[in-house]
């Protein structure tokens, strides 16, 4: 749910912890809560919204896939998939230092997304008044508190777990207009799904390469990403409105800001994808595709990600951040001034990718689609 306005920076995996971490000695409980109450640009965030605008939700117009999707989420087909069959005790400990750091940061920075979103839901849930809006975001609230859960328990084998109720109280919230909740989530439902999926089907080729347990449970978690997705596809589709006229820039910039901090965030963590097996830029680009042929279920433009200017824009922005991170490390006045030449060339070449040529997008008469990535 991440929409960035700005590019401060994007923290490595190391930002948040405290030095013996990097020495090589064993990571602390203190360390994930530093890095899941870490408050950047890039690192995932706790929303409010104006809970009686929604409402005024009306999904007529998509009653009849709306219904099939909610009766698809309430039979609940991973309701016995987030299920161990064995201890992650020792793995995670294991690992070498810097891969250990940058797989927890991964590990951290998922679970707070997905526990954001089950708070925010919660709330939804609790507050509406309108019966679509509370079943619906009743069930995304059960999704991510045993997305959130699984997380932590795997992090509790390493004896690292999270206190999610001191998460909730510490983090800071930020405000979103409902229509910018739809954006933002819709894009980080689909582009979750989309990770995960490149990731299981990597591993699935190099059984080798799956150096935790976790990533075995890839397939069915990112079909309850697609899941939500689609109900939000189906709320942005029951409201023309959210999709025409000045709205289409909104689109342009939510689309944008998930794509740069996703790949301002892949490239802090190098030693987690090599270990995958993966490029960073490679894995990114192929998460774009495939995000942007979902997205063409409900947006009315799309970002030419495979234009060369456009990818020359992302390293841009991608140096620039690098620039950014060297003059804050540096300190002093020549570090300010570093730092503040990095920010101005980020938020160059980030106007410069949103002002590209996007392609235009017909939509399709019918609203779903089916995980088949």
């Amino acid at each position: 749910m991440n929409a960035p306005t700005t590019f401060d920076r994007a923290p490595g995996a190391a930002d948040a912890l405290a030095p013996n971490a990097l020495a090589g000695d064993t990571l602390t409980k203190t360390d994930t809560m530093a890095m899941a109450r870490a408050d950047t640009v890039l690192s995932p965030r706790f929303y409010t919204t104006d809970f009686a605008k929604l409402d005024a939700i009306d999904v007529s117009p998509v009653r009849r896939e709306w219904d099939a999707l909610m009766a698809e989420m309430q039979a609940d087909p991973n309701r016995q998939h987030f299920r161990r069959t064995e201890s992650f005790a020792g793995i995670i400990e294991a690992l070498d230092p810097a891969l250990r750091v940058e797989f927890t940061d991964f590990l951290v920075s998922s679970l707070t997304s997905e526990f954001s979103g089950c708070v925010l839901y919660s709330e939804i849930a609790r507050r509406t008044r309108n019966p679509d809006v509370k079943l619906l975001f009743k069930l995304l609230a059960r999704d991510e508190s045993r997305h959130a859960g699984f997380i932590n328990e795997v992090l509790k084998d390493a004896g690292i777990g999270v206190d999610l109720g001191f998460l909730t109280r510490s983090k800071k919230y930020t405000y979103f207009r409902p229509k910018f909740i739809f954006y933002a989530v819709y894009l980080s439902e689909k582009i979750g799904y989309a990770r995960y999926i490149a990731i299981f089907r990597q591993l699935a080729a190099h059984p080798e390469r799956r150096f935790h347990p976790i990533f075995s449970w890839f397939e069915q978690w990112c079909n309850d990403e697609f899941r939500h997705g689609e109900a939000f596809a189906l709320l942005l589709r029951a409201d023309p409105a959210l999709l025409r006229g000045a709205n289409r820039l909104w689109i342009r910039f939510f689309l944008l800001s998930v794509y740069a901090t996703m790949y301002l965030r892949d490239h802090a963590r190098p030693e987690f994808h090599a270990a995958l097996g993966l490029d960073p830029t490679d894995y990114d680009y192929r998460v774009f595709s495939i995000c942007s042929q979902i997205s063409r279920q409900v947006f009315p433009v799309e970002l030419d990600t495979d234009c060369p200017a456009f990818r020359r824009r992302m390293d841009d922005l991608l140096a620039a951040n690098g620039q950014i991170e060297a003059g804050r490390a540096r300190g002093g006045v020549i570090g300010l001034a570093q730092r503040l030449v990095g920010i101005a060339r980020a938020g160059l070449a980030f106007a410069r990718m949103y002002l590209h040529r996007t392609k235009p997008n017909a939509l399709p008469e019918s609203v779903r689609m089916q995980p088949s990535w």
